[in-house]
């Protein structure tokens, strides 16, 4: 009955249903909180919308580490009862709800110490790996010897490290599971539009009713109207709070986290590594032909849309890494950068309205209005399902449970026997088996979408660019399949090119725009449009960072 497809056309079905229609439950906010509030609502069988200022992911959700953890750092805290949280979804994600999207991932922990650190850290991961409970999907923690070590790990310093231990987590990438998430949504039914900013609230006295919003694109007001609207704004709640002119029970402090990438050669590892630093972690994690090492915690106060890292961000990632390394890394082995900003909150003490649960916070700040914040990516699920267990009592009627634990994202149907097919798919599409398993891993089951494509216009089989394995097929996909409706949508989200490739990938500007403008009926103006506006996104954080690279 309904579909995951998010293109131009449903997007302009979209914006005539966002008109015309009352909802029981608009959600502002495409992070991924937002889709996994949208996505539990809609299963629910609730009418759903769900509206996102710029693109799915476009903030937060597309800059985390990129790990679907527990938190073995929140072991210390004594916070077990996030720690068990996050790891039941971890094991939910890898298992039956996403695993073509999350993938096992083993880490080292460096030891310096023989006998007593041993203990203590094993003792640590052994807690870790009971707190999953029954389910076990990744295998246990291991207790690796240096000799062992220097084989896995030959960047690791021998003459410090006297050992590690082995365990697993799982990664994923972020953009990429939050649009699929929204695509289920859009799957059971919610109305799903993206580049649509909320400018106030539609009001009955005190009663909160709807939103009137403009469609950025054609620059329209467009009044939705809902019974419960569901603010998922991450950082920028405290801003949208007060320009509706609520009086929240919580406020939201902005913490940066800062990414170093490197080339795949700079770190000699067969896994990633966790590193335990004076203030948090840090993780070394391969990613593809690179590695990602990171990350920073420390306030913010900045611009929320652009975030940029500073040179005392990058020495302290690569200060704490050089701790344990040979060769050491160096300020010149950075090819990348990125910064994220979490939004941390702090509960206000005087509000009655505010449930804090599992690290994050639910708040009913008027009738009909309901917003959230805090909490981790890994336990987007549970978040989604808070808030919209308290929006519910807005309906005033009876609403069914949350059934987004049994819920697999799309592609996960049949994902493990297709993994059993690789030979078979790549032979009968033409493909390589490389680019069937890449694909695969990106799509699931919805790879038979991509190789539709490619039957009926074979050029599309053909790689993107040298050295990634992205094909053709994929950047078309991205606008007639994904609700990319830009250059930037396609090369930072919907791929990860702005980091994998060189240069920020301003050179692929023109070849994205290509492939693309006919899919989204762009006119030659706007196809220049979009690539001039990508082009000034890459110019101006590739001179942020080469500032925070040269300053001293």
């Amino acid at each position: 009955m309904f579909s995951s497809r998010l293109d131009p056309d449903q997007r302009d079905a979209a914006l005539k249903s966002l008109a015309t229609n009352t909802f029981d439950v608009l959600v502002i906010g495409g992070g991924v909180t937002g889709v996994g509030a949208a996505l539990d609502a809609a299963s629910r069988g609730l009418k759903v919308a769900l509206v996102e200022a710029s693109d799915l992911a476009s903030g937060t959700s597309s800059r985390s580490s990129k790990l679907i953890h527990g938190g073995l750092r929140y072991l210390e805290q004594y916070d077990f009862k996030l720690v068990r949280e996050a790891l039941h979804e971890r094991e939910l994600m890898v298992s039956t709800l996403a695993p073509h999207l999350v993938k096992p991932l083993a880490f080292l922990y460096p030891l310096h110490e023989k006998v007593r650190e041993r203990t203590y850290v094993g003792a640590g991961l052994a807690l870790y790996d009971a707190l999953r409970g029954f389910q076990r999907a990744l295998p246990g923690h291991k207790h690796i010897s240096q000799k062992s070590v220097a084989a896995m790990a030959p960047s690791l310093r021998s003459d410090l490290v006297t050992g590690a231990i082995k365990y697993f987590d799982a990664q994923v990438d972020d953009a990429r599971q939050t649009m699929m998430i929204a695509r289920t949504a859009a799957r059971h039914g919610a109305v799903i539009a993206t580049n649509v900013r909320v400018e106030s609230l539609v009001r009955d006295g005190k009663r909160v009713l709807g939103v009137k919003a403009r469609d950025v694109e054609s620059g329209k007001i467009i009044t939705i109207k809902a019974t419960a609207t569901v603010m998922c704004a991450g950082i920028w709640s405290d801003e949208l709070h007060n320009s509706f002119k609520l009086k929240a029970g919580y406020s939201v402090t902005m913490s940066k986290g800062v990414h170093i990438v490197l080339p795949k050669n700079s770190i000699k590892s067969a896994q990633g590594i966790i590193l335990k630093t004076d203030k948090s972690v840090l993780f070394l994690i391969p990613w593809a032909q690179k590695w990602i090492v990171g990350t920073t915690d420390t306030p913010y106060i900045g611009d929320r849309s652009n975030p940029l890292a500073e040179r005392e961000d990058i020495d302290y990632i690569i200060s704490e890494a050089n701790k344990v390394l040979k060769p050491k890394l160096k300020i010149e082995d950075v090819v990348g950068v990125y910064a994220g900003l979490r939004p941390l909150v702090a509960n206000k003490k005087d509000s009655v309205t505010t449930k804090i649960s599992r690290e994050h916070t639910v708040d009913r700040s008027a009738p009909g209005f309901v917003s959230i914040a805090g909490g981790k990516y890994t336990t987007y699920r549970i978040m989604g399902k808070d808030v919209i267990d308290l929006a519910g009592i807005e309906l005033r009627r009876i609403i069914s449970e949350s059934v987004t634990e049994k819920l697999p994202i799309v592609g996960a149907d049949g994902y493990f026997a297709l993994e059993q097919q690789i030979d078979r798919i790549a032979e009968e599409s033409g493909l390589s088996t490389e680019s069937v398993r890449h694909l695969l891993n990106r799509y699931g089951s919805l790879i038979s979408e991509i190789l539709e494509l490619i039957k009926d216009d074979p050029k599309l089989a053909k790689p993107f660019t040298k050295d990634l394995p992205y094909l053709k097929a994929e950047i078309h996909y991205a606008a007639s399949h994904e609700g990319a409706r830009s250059i930037d949508d396609v090369i930072s989200r919907r791929t990860r090119l702005a980091f994998e490739a060189q240069n920020s990938a301003m050179h692929l500007a023109n070849d994205v725009a290509t492939i693309i403008a006919p899919v989204l009926g762009w006119s030659i103006k706007q196809k220049k449009v979009s690539v001039a506006a990508y082009l000034d996104i890459a110019e101006r954080e590739i001179v942020a960072i080469e500032e925070a690279l040269a300053s001293a």
